[in-house]
Formats: structure tokens, C-alpha cells, sequence
């Protein structure tokens, strides 16, 4: 936002340098960004936060300076209401999109340019000079924070203004010759026929001002933001006025607008005040804010010592009036009627705040605030602070990556089971207005974020990396016009070696199991059953190094090696290790119940055995046939070893897996091992076609 200092100088007294003003301007919330010398003036440019479109305007930054500097304003009334003799010139069929629309005619207006001086203040702002009749409604918006339109009124159909909500598929051709389709959602500004402007956003072509224009008429109006930030959504144009509207206007202004608009074209373009309508079917009731007592809420909120008439005067000064003492009440009680350009204040609070940056945030003491009762962890916190504390343990890294990503990753990863409908046309969750170019989609899987960062990584000679990332995903929801749904998912990623501390080189490359065994670990650590994982075929994984991850029976995710064919989309020249899994699910587990037991008193005896079974059998396969048949003697399993080769059919494999048996009550003899362990064998061989190799 530009404001020019020599402007302000003319709306209110200012003793201040320019450097000077835009330290008080900075400190008061208004950040002044720079300061630039045009001619003979200096133009501030100033970042403001949204909830303050009173300060889009020379007159909301003058209000600021006044209340800052204990000045006056120049400019402190709305000037005299013409009498409405136009009662037919406007109709309003929506109220509550328009609450108020004034129009004035201006005849015998003489188009051409405007003068220098409208030129120079318009120039050094930013704004470039059109006409004089176009130049002066920009230069009012500037100065007083409203945007207006004018009309060619010969231009207009039956010569009135009709204000109403478009018919689906209408069309107008804006002041930008794009012809643009409307729909029934869109506030219209039309004549007895079509429309002839989009309310609050842009003109239209055929109704603009021309050389050949000589009656004028002016609309000064006030439209609902939400519709038109709607309707400047959808048509994917934002101007100067939509900017204003959306962040809302001062209904009360409209008059002093108007005034000065027609003034400036009376006086610049020799016309001639005509017709006035004004069109307010409901008046504006200030908000009432009640404060038991301003002075203890200024103390509890910041800590600052300031009397209440202090309290009192700087309210006043920002627009802030006393209404009367409340009934219901102490004595020190008030009711505060917030000004009509304050859209953003509306409790207690915000009369503290307005108090706080005034006197100086910079007095405010450094001091925590008097606390009643202890923080708590969330029942889940717990766990999840047990879970990135083990990872961090291993050497990983968290990673918080965005949650919006490119919709080329759409059928790239396989999701989390249940996460979509497959029913849907529409699964995932879409962006209208990304932050970043291209990234339009709400993400579905963890693994886009994290793979991006191991290739920013990878670019840099960051090789080794592991990396882990905790956070929620989104998918459209199966019920209709219902919020997306939302999933917290956990994800790691492991590539490159292992390397131990101080030393460069490195031990061995990581592999499957290095990622299986971390997450093992994490799991581990959140006193979860263990999880388990079954050879499956899944899409962004290469075929025979993936899994999907059950937990008691239920698959909450998978695990494996990157494909090459997104490795190489990546750029990748090292294998990939992935895992991701439902962390919500996990989460909602019960946890294992702990058991201590004594340390054994009697010597165990192990039995190592290597089993032939079918290729698609698995180590997993064993460890659960045998657990299931629950010997009591039979104490630990555990993997030694798988071979494939020679001697072993092209179909088989042999793996090899130790028996640890003990008894809590004797030492056991080997023929109780024996018997014991030959039944174990029998029972591979009757459900997993296992034979013993030696």
C-alpha cells in the first residue's frame, strides 16, 4: 500500500519528518516497509495485515497519525446528504448483498485530461492517469477508502440502476475486453436490461466512459465481502476495488465519497450535480463492546500500568466512543461503540490490543502470565514423543515437508488402506488458489514431501540420509458437501550407507532391513504388538523387495525399495528404502500389557534346524506356525540364516531357524527336547511343506 506523505499532510498536522512518521507508523502496526522520494514528496510503503482495510486510505492512515500524535484531523465530516430526488434511479433486489448503493448524476461533464497536480499525486502512488472522470474516483478511493464507479448514463438502458444476483450463464464484457460468463451466485450491477458492471470488482465495457460522455453517473456503494471475494474467486479477477470490498468498506463513508467525487468533477470537468438517490434500506447500528473494566483487562492482558482517562482518550482518538455504563454491571463497567470502518473489533480483547499499540509494544514487560493449572500432554503425545525420540536414537532426521503437492503424484504411490473412496470421481482434495505453482493438491501420502527432500539432499552431496516425517493427509470425503477427511500418517526414508561417528568411510550400504528394522524399533517403543509384514506386489515399489504392514491382522501400510521408474523420475542413482503406515490406527491400539518374570533358574538348550520350503514362504510363515501351537517348553525363535543355490531346488529355499527350549521347573533331559522338537517338525511339514535339510 502507497501513501504519500505530502497527502497526509493535508488531511491532518504533522509535525513529524517523513523517517520520523514511519517509525511511529511502524511501531504502531502499520510496518513501513520503505520510503520513496517522487518529486518533491515521499511515498510510504506499507505492509498491512488483512483485518485492517481501514488503513487502505490517506484518511485511515491519518486517523492512525492523530491518535499516535495527539493532532487533529482536517477532514472530520461526512458533509451534507443531498436531498434524494432520484427515487427511481436505483432498485436494490438483494439487500443483503448490497446494504447500501447511492448514486449521483452529473451532467454536461466535458471527458478529457485531468491536471497536473491529480497527475502528479495519482503518479506517485502508482496509479496511472486515464481521464479526469476516472482519474478523480481513483483518487477519492485513495483518499478516503472507497472504490466508486461511473457510468455513461446515455449508455444505460431506461437510464437506472438495478442491483441484483445474476441469471446463470449471463455475460459481460468487462473494462479489460474479456467477455465473462456469470452465474446466479454473482451480484450484478445492471441497467433495465443487462449488466452493465460486476458488483464491486470491474466495470463494464459497454456503459464505461468515453470522449463522446457527457452525463455521468456515479455509484458510491456498499457489497457483502463474502460475495465478493466469492465471485472474485471464481472469475479469477481481483482489481483495486475488489481488494477494498473483500476487506470491507465504511458503510457510513458513502456520502462523504460521493460529496467529494462530485465536487472534484463539478470542479475538473465542468459539470453540473444532478439527480441524488441514496438507497439504505437498513441503518448501520454500531457495535457494542462491554468491558467490566478496562483498566484491570489493559493490566491482566499486557501488564501495563495506564489510567483509565489515558485508556479512555486513546479510544476516542481511534474512533471509539463511550455509550453509557452498563446496568448489568460494576460501576466501572462501560459499553464501547466500535467505528464503522472497524470491522475487526468486536470483544474486550481488541480494545487492549488497540490500548497496547498506542501506548508502545515495546513497554510491555518480559513475563510469563499467572497460570492456574498444569499443562498436560494429549493422550496420544506421549507416544508419539516415545516414537521421534527412538527414531532420532537411530540417527534419523525429522522432516516437515508441505502439505500441498503436485497432481503428477496422483496414481504415483500406492495410499494407505481406506484412505480414499474408490467410489469417488473425484478422490483427492483440490487447491483453487496455490501458494506454490503446481502444487494444487492437498497431499494423500507422506512419501511426495519426503522424496523431494531426499533429492534437495542428494543435489547438495548429502548421500546418507535418513529422514522420518510425522504428519496429516487428506482425501474428499464419501458424504456431499462434508469437510475432507483427514489422517495422520507416519513415514520414514532410508538411503545411501552407514556410517559410524568421526570416521569418512563408510561400513555398508543400508538395505530393506535397515528400514524394516527402524521402524520395528518406533513401533516397538509406542509398546505395540509387533507388526507384521507379507510379500505383496505394490505400485511404487519394486517387485520382491515390498510388503505390506499388518497390525493384528489388519493392514495399516507398506514397506520396500523404491521402483526404479520413480527413482529415475527422482534422479535417484542409489536404491530407496520406504515405509509408510497408518500412525492414527496405530495410535488407537491398545497398548501390550507388561509382564516381568524372574530370570530363569534352569539352563536352556538350543536347536538349530534348516528347513526346505517353497520360495514363497517366509521366515514369518515359520516363526507363526510354530507360535501358534503354543509348546510351553519351547521358549524363543529366532532367524539364522536363508540360503539359495546349489543343492536346493529353483523353487525352494532353505532357511535356517534356532529353537531355544527351557523350563521353569528342571533341567531338562535331551529326550524331552527331542520329543518337543521332532512334533515342531512335524507340524512344519503338515502345513508348510517343510522338510528338514540337517
Amino acid at each position: 500500500m502507497n501513501i504519500s506523505y505530502s497527502w497526509l499532510k493535508d488531511l491532518v498536522e504533522i509535525d513529524s519528518s517523513p523517517q520520523e512518521l514511519a517509525t511511529k507508523l511502524t511501531n504502531v502496526g502499520l510496518a513501513v516497509e520503505g520510503i520513496h522520494e517522487v518529486d518533491d514528496d515521499y511515498v510510504f510503503d506499507i505492509d498491512l495485515t488483512s483485518n485492517r482495510p481501514d488503513c487502505l486510505s490517506h484518511l485511515g492512515v491519518s486517523r492512525e497519525v492523530a491518535a499516535i500524535t495527539n493532532s487533529q484531523l482536517r477532514m472530520t465530516k461526512n458533509g451534507e446528504q443531498p436531498t434524494s430526488d432520484g427515487q427511481n434511479l436505483v432498485s436494490i433486489q438483494d439487500a443483503n448483498l448490497c446494504p447500501r448503493f447511492m448514486a449521483r448524476i452529473v451532467r454536461n461533464v466535458k471527458i478529457g485530461a485531468s491536471p497536473e497536480w491529480l497527475v502528479k499525486r495519482l503518479e506517485a502512488i502508482g496509479e496511472r492517469a486515464i481521464n479526469n472522470v476516472a482519474d478523480i474516483t481513483n483518487y477519492v478511493m485513495h483518499e478516503l477508502g472507497q472504490p466508486m464507479h461511473s457510468f455513461d448514463l446515455n449508455k444505460l438502458a431506461e437510464n437506472r440502476i438495478v442491483v441484483r444476483l445474476a441469471r446463470n450463464s449471463e455475460m459481460i464484457q468487462t473494462l479489460d475486453e474479456v467477455e465473462r460468463k456469470l452465474d446466479e451466485t454473482m451480484l450484478a450491477i445492471c441497467d433495465a436490461e443487462k449488466p452493465v458492471a460486476i458488483a464491486g470488482i470491474m466495470g463494464g465495457l459497454d456503459s464505461s466512459i468515453t470522449e463522446n460522455t457527457t452525463d455521468v453517473l456515479l455509484e458510491v456503494a456498499y457489497f457483502e465481502r463474502e460475495n465478493i471475494r466469492q465471485t472474485s474467486r471464481k472469475l479469477k479477477l481481483s482489481t483495486e476495488a475488489s481488494h477494498h470490498f473483500e476487506r470491507g468498506v465504511d458503510i457510513e463513508n458513502l456520502v462523504r465519497a460521493s460529496n467529494r467525487a462530485t465536487e472534484l468533477i463539478c470542479e475538473l470537468a465542468g459539470g453540473t450535480a444532478g439527480e441524488f438517490v441514496d438507497v439504505y434500506p437498513e441503518k448501520f447500528q454500531p457495535k457494542e463492546i462491554e468491558s467490566n473494566d478496562i483498566q484491570s483487562a489493559v493490566k491482566r492482558l499486557t501488564g501495563l500500568e495506564v489510567k483509565e482517562t489515558e485508556i479512555v482518550k486513546i479510544l476516542n482518538a481511534l474512533g471509539f466512543k463511550v455509550k453509557d455504563q452498563s446496568q448489568i454491571a460494576n460501576s466501572k463497567s462501560q459499553i464501547f461503540l466500535a467505528p464503522s470502518w472497524r470491522h475487526d473489533v468486536s470483544i474486550e480483547e481488541d480494545l487492549v490490543e488497540e490500548v497496547a499499540r498506542i501506548v508502545g509494544y515495546d513497554k510491555i514487560g518480559e513475563e510469563l502470565p499467572a497460570s492456574r493449572s498444569a499443562g498436560e500432554y494429549q493422550p496420544t503425545e506421549s507416544r508419539k514423543k516415545s516414537l521421534r525420540k527412538t527414531l532420532t536414537d537411530l540417527g534419523f532426521n525429522e522432516a516437515i515437508s508441505y502439505s500441498f503437492i503436485d497432481t503428477r503424484n496422483d496414481e504415483r504411490f500406492d495410499l494407505i488402506p481406506n484412505l480414499v473412496g474408490e467410489n469417488l470421481d473425484e478422490k483427492y482434495v483440490s487447491l483453487k488458489d496455490s501458494i506454490i505453482e503446481g502444487a494444487t493438491r492437498m497431499r494423500p501420502t507422506l512419501l511426495a514431501g519426503l522424496l523431494d527432500a531426499v533429492r534437495t539432499n542428494l543435489n547438495h552431496q548429502n548421500r546418507d540420509l535418513k529422514l522420518f516425517e510425522i504428519g496429516k493427509v487428506f482425501s474428499a470425503s464419501e458424504k456431499e458437501n462434508d469437510l475432507p477427511n483427514e489422517r495422520e500418517l507416519f513415514a520414514l526414508i532410508i538411503t545411501g550407507s552407514e556410517t559410524l561417528q568421526n570416521r569418512a568411510m563408510t561400513v555398508r550400504e543400508f538395505n530393506f532391513y535397515d528400514a524394516k528394522g527402524a521402524l520395528e524399533s518406533a513401533v516397538a517403543s509406542m509398546n505395540l504388538p509387533a507388526l507384521d509384514f507379507q510379500s505383496k506386489d505394490v505400485s511404487h515399489l519394486r517387485r520382491g523387495q515390498a510388503a505390506e504392514i499388518s497390525l493384528n491382522g489388519k493392514a495399516v501400510g507398506t514397506i520396500g525399495r523404491l521402483s526404479d521408474e520413480i527413482g529415475a523420475a527422482y534422479k535417484f542413482r542409489q536404491p530407496v528404502f520406504v515405509a509408510e503406515i497408518d500412525l492414527q490406527t496405530l495410535l488407537e491400539s491398545q497398548e501390550k500389557t507388561i509382564f516381568y518374570r524372574p530370570l530363569p533358574v534352569y539352563p536352556s538348550m538350543a536347536r538349530d534346524v534348516s528347513l526346505l520350503v517353497k520360495r514363497d514362504a517366509s521366515y514369518a510363515d515359520i516363526e507363526r506356525a510354530i507360535a501358534d501351537q503354543n509348546y510351553e517348553l519351547c521358549r524363543k525363535i529366532e532367524f539364522v540364516d536363508v540360503y539359495e543355490g546349489k543343492g536346493v531346488a529353483d523353487d525352494e529355499r532353505s532357511i535356517t531357524v534356532r529353537l531355544e527350549y527351557r523350563s521353569d521347573e528342571r533341567t531338562l533331559l535331551e529326550e524331552e527336547v527331542e520329543t518337543v522338537h521332532g512334533q515342531i517338525l512335524k507340524v512344519l511339514e503338515t502345513n508348510l511343506g517343510a522338510k528338514q535339510r540337517f
